[in-house]
């Protein structure tokens, strides 16, 4: 998901939702033949069953993927995603990261807003964390040259490397800080590939670690791939990266648990089976990996999200990228005897947030011709589980 001479310098862009409507009407965010936005509630969009807030030629752009969804303080749903200007470049080329904001619980959405556009560069893996004492929303995400793939990035030979920044937003999603580096600071030095998230990271809420901020990551070092957390204990002024867990595990989310204890799930290198483990000290050291046999995994990212009701887990229940699933865990990830099928179609990666206390959104991508049509936001009644 993943330097040309100075454009490769990190640029502001904290641009308000009404500056960006009126770029739209000359901008880069209009062109010829662009389908119109998505009515009330997502819209339609190109497919009846599936309520996109993205999807192709959106804004000029061919296409959008890596989903990444919160609820802020004030209530406001803020939906990321990267806006990846050229589908055959796949996770490299020009990708920035965009937002679109929501005040009534997903009913309608504002225009998107660019939080990090690098010109020709690859902006992605957006990880947003929502501070529930100050209302500030910090956002990790991960930088690379537009030019390198995923090749040269892991063997070393890149013109750059995978390299982490830190902004955040003080007002609800409108505007964002300039981008800073912390590459340092969560990136050991023998790591190739880096990946924050890509989903929602969590506030600890109790415990000896409680107000913490938590960001499921990923790296490989060679062939392996390892999970890890960023985390910060000052607001996000300063990260740290916890220690890996065992191999065989990449893109990651992460749930606190009843009792304070964290659980990190994670998309597997090989089969089609997840595994998990937990963490008692805030996310710097994990447990041994445990298979999930609950269900089957496409081996794709998936979303979690905890709830006085239960765990959830969204992922592509096949072995195959396809029907969108929500698990529903009421003993802490243990078993998943309840489920909701969401889209039974081609679909990947996902994310999930709590919007009322029986009431659970997905937010994933899914389509008829390719996953990558767009990505649709769903509510559901946890009623509607079986």
């Amino acid at each position: 998901m993943q330097n040309k001479n100075r454009r490769n310098r990190i640029q502001k862009f904290a641009v308000t939702v009404s500056v960006l409507a009126t770029l739209r009407a000359g901008g880069r965010d209009e062109g010829p033949g662009l389908p119109p936005l998505p009515q009330p509630g997502g819209g339609t969009g190109p497919v009846g069953e599936l309520s996109y807030i993205y999807y192709d030629r959106l804004y000029g752009s061919e296409c959008f993927r890596i989903p990444a969804i919160v609820k802020t303080r004030q209530g406001s749903l803020l939906a990321f995603a990267e806006k990846r200007w050229k589908r055959a470049s796949g996770d490299s080329g020009d990708i920035d990261i965009v937002v679109r904001r929501s005040t009534d619980n997903g009913a309608t959405w504002a225009v998107g807003v660019d939080v990090w556009n690098d010109g020709g560069n690859t902006c992605g893996n957006p990880v947003p964390i929502v501070c529930m004492e100050t209302g500030r929303v910090h956002l990790l995400m991960t930088w690379n040259d537009g030019r390198d793939t995923w090749g040269p990035l892991v063997n070393g030979t890149g013109h750059n490397t995978r390299r982490p920044f830190y902004t955040y937003s003080g007002d609800d999603g409108l505007t964002w800080a300039t981008p800073r580096e912390i590459t340092t600071q969560v990136k050991d030095p023998s790591w190739n590939w880096y990946g924050t998230g890509p989903c929602h990271g969590i506030q600890v809420t109790k415990g000896e670690y409680k107000g913490r901020l938590v960001a499921p990551n990923y790296h490989t070092t060679g062939s392996t791939a390892q999970s890890h957390a960023a985390y910060s204990d000052d607001n996000g002024m300063t990260w740290h990266k916890g220690n890996p867990t065992e191999a065989g595990i990449g893109e990651c989310a992460v749930a606190e648990l009843p009792d304070g204890s964290l659980i990190l799930h994670g998309r597997q290198s090989s089969g089609n089976n997840r595994y998990y483990a937990i963490s008692v000290d805030g996310g710097e050291n994990w447990g041994p990996l445990a298979e999930e046999t609950g269900f089957v995994d496409a081996r794709c990212q998936a979303g979690m999200v905890n709830s006085p009701r239960g765990l959830f887990l969204s992922n592509a229940a096949s072995t195959e990228r396809k029907n969108m699933t929500i698990h529903w865990s009421l003993d802490n990830g243990r078993t998943w005897p309840k489920k909701y099928v969401v889209f039974e179609g081609l679909s990947a990666y996902s994310d999930l947030v709590m919007v009322g206390e029986d009431k659970i959104a997905i937010f994933f991508e899914g389509g008829v011709q390719r996953y990558t049509d767009g990505i649709s936001f769903q509510i559901i009644d946890l009623d509607d589980f079986n």
